[in-house]
């Protein structure tokens, strides 16, 4: 399945949950999204994690491959009064300084990354004994609730699709951090709902890789009124809490390498 995210920025700046508050607190009690850190965000997207650290007084540069999504995340910016910098590269070769950041983030894009290739250049980007961030926001497929039935309808328009099904938590980052020769690997999990009403959770829905970053026009517009009629039969009521899932892994580089 071919995915550009950026032929979906509107509705991905538009209506994508970034990731909660919660995520930033959790992470502050750990040492990590400091004011005064250097951050570098990969797969920045719409910049929802480097906006959540810069807005905690970090100096962040977000990259991303889609120079449209990292449009959507200037204006975003802009309106939440914070600035990062943002560069159109490859999360596995950024041409950024060595031993530059005190932490590099990955929010919601692993599994899009050559990952051997980038845990290498995090290791050379992060200073001695800096952190890397893995986070995930993960929907949560239960039976019968709302996310299911969305599922079942992606799949009717994209069977290629082999994200479903999903619980939220990532056990295979693990390897590719070990094998990668970071240390201290620790992880976290926990539930907190995103809200949304119709309108955003089909404009969401929308902005997903296997429905805007993937398919063509006329088959987004079908499958988002097939989801609209689904909604109003089936879960009428509005706002709609939908599950989701927090993942975080954290871990080191090494403090004793050489420079």
């Amino acid at each position: 399945m071919q995915v550009d995210f950026g032929r979906t920025s509107e509705d991905y700046a538009r209506y994508r949950a970034g990731f909660p508050a919660s995520l930033f607190e959790r992470l502050a009690q750990r040492g990590i999204g400091l004011p005064g850190q250097q951050i570098l965000d990969l797969g920045t997207g719409t910049g929802t994690l480097a906006r959540g650290f810069a807005r905690r007084g970090c100096a962040v540069t977000g990259v991303d491959v889609a120079a449209e999504q990292l449009a959507q995340a200037d204006e975003l910016d802009r309106l939440a009064g914070v600035q990062v910098e943002y560069r159109v590269a490859p999360a596995e070769d950024t041409r950024l300084p060595s031993n530059s950041f005190d932490v590099v983030s990955a929010g919601q894009c692993w599994h899009w990354f050559d990952r051997p290739r980038t845990a290498a250049e995090i290791s050379r980007l992060l200073k001695s004994g800096g952190t890397l961030v893995i986070a995930h926001y993960d929907w949560l497929p239960l039976p019968g609730n709302v996310v299911a039935l969305t599922e079942e309808l992606i799949l009717r328009y994209n069977p290629a699709w082999h994200f479903g099904s999903g619980t939220g938590i990532y056990p295979q980052w693990f390897g590719d951090v070990a094998v990668a020769g970071f240390q201290e690997i620790e992880s976290f999990t926990y539930d907190e709902p995103a809200i949304y009403s119709h309108e955003a959770w089909r404009g969401r829905v929308r902005a997903s890789a296997p429905i805007g970053g993937s398919l063509p026009a006329e088959d987004v517009a079908r499958f988002d009124a097939d989801l609209a009629a689904a909604l109003e039969q089936r879960f009428p009521d509005e706002p709609l809490a939908v599950p989701h899932r927090v993942f975080v892994l954290t871990c080191r580089a090494d403090a004793n390498r050489e420079s």
